[in-house]
């Protein structure tokens, strides 16, 4: 039986800042998490794609102000680094 995927210790060694933004990063983190789960079933960061991360910028924050799509790139761009991936997202991809 494997335990839950922690993204809180996932996250620990990149994030940075004040409590409520590492509190910020950690929830839209596990949003992400949940959202390609769903759709890919790819249950932890370690097996996703930049294919994966896109389509939750370009699709699932579509409908959403540019202030929420600004924070969920700055989590994802943590999530990038963390991974040691080299992925770039466009800040204005979304109309």
């Amino acid at each position: 039986m494997s335990r839950p995927f922690d993204m809180e210790l996932f996250l620990a060694g990149v994030l940075t800042g004040s409590h409520a933004t590492r509190q910020r990063h950690v929830r839209q983190a596990k949003i992400i998490q949940a959202e390609i789960a769903g759709r890919w079933k790819r249950e932890t960061p370690w097996t996703w794609q930049r294919k994966h991360v896109a389509w939750f910028l370009e699709h699932r924050l579509a409908e959403r102000c540019e202030v929420t799509r600004y924070r969920y790139l700055l989590t994802v761009r943590l999530l990038a680094r963390r991974l040691k991936k080299s992925w770039i997202f466009n800040r204005h991809a979304n109309p």
